[in-house]
């Protein structure tokens, strides 16, 4: 399927892996020219270049920390009126006793996760008013919507920004400008393999066996966990120009695992 977005331009900030770079390639994909930021320059770089040569595709690694002011200057230099925004950030790690979070790490997690976000959709929208196209979607969290003690660092932030977005959301829809929020479950990622590389060492399973301990323990209903570069197609289908009556949501994407009949 044509989404027609061919020719546009998109910013993935944190594109360099996991779901980000799955959206980068969905994006490649379909034409897009492709600008993204990573803090990490040897995976940003490979990823860029891999994509580029699988798509044919333009697509320009930004090394720069996304969250900083400093590296949305940089940013913002390289892709100062993108047409697309796609925004996406390294998971914050687990939390254990939620009396146990420093303040730090909170102040960190909303920093990364509500008030940058909220800067470079701010910087954008005008322009993307002015031509009457903009397409931002927000790659988040499950835990926004089904809040876990573990995810304090994770969920509330973001809960924060489907908020503000669904605000602002009514405000431009007028001017075929969407924005959007995903809510991803468990995907294979490098960050879930983070996690779980360690638990199957600890408890003398293989990767895939503790993953698959995980599925069932959690009786997650498709069986498995998803795929990344499934999910970046996903988030691009809300990019497309056929994606224009969909504005101010949070999309649920977890295989079922979510029970909210709405």
């Amino acid at each position: 399927m044509d989404l027609r977005i061919s020719g546009r331009k998109a910013l993935v900030n944190g594109g360099s892996a996991g779901m980000g770079r799955g959206a980068v390639l969905a994006l490649a994909r379909e034409g897009v020219e492709v600008f993204v930021s990573a803090r990490g320059e040897e995976r940003l770089r490979a990823a860029c270049e891999e994509i580029a040569e699988a798509t044919g595709a333009k697509v320009h690694p930004v090394v720069a920390d996304h969250s900083s002011d400093a590296g949305r200057e940089t940013i913002l230099a390289a892709c100062p009126d993108p047409d697309i925004l796609v925004a996406t950030c390294a998971p914050p790690p687990f939390t254990q006793d939620f009396r146990d979070v420093p303040q730090e790490e909170m102040e960190r997690a909303l920093n990364t996760a509500l008030l940058s976000p909220i800067a470079y959709i701010k910087a954008v929208i005008d322009p993307m008013i002015a031509r009457r196209w903009g397409r931002i979607v927000n790659i988040s969290t499950g835990a926004a919507k089904y809040p876990a003690a573990m995810r304090v660092l994770s969920g509330p932030p973001r809960a924060a920004l489907s908020n503000y977005c669904t605000a602002i959301a009514k405000e431009v829809a007028q001017h075929n400008v969407t924005i959007n929020s995903v809510l991803p479950g468990m995907h294979l990622t490098p960050g879930i393999e983070d996690v779980f590389g360690p638990r199957a060492k600890a408890s003398g399973r293989s990767y895939d066996e503790e993953i698959d301990a995980f599925v069932k323990a959690i009786r997650l209903p498709a069986g498995r966990f998803g795929n990344a570069e499934d999910f970046g197609a996903m988030v691009t289908t809300l990019c497309s120009d056929m994606a224009n009556y969909i504005t101010g949501q949070s999309i649920v994407i977890d295989g079922g695992v979510g029970n909210s009949t709405f």
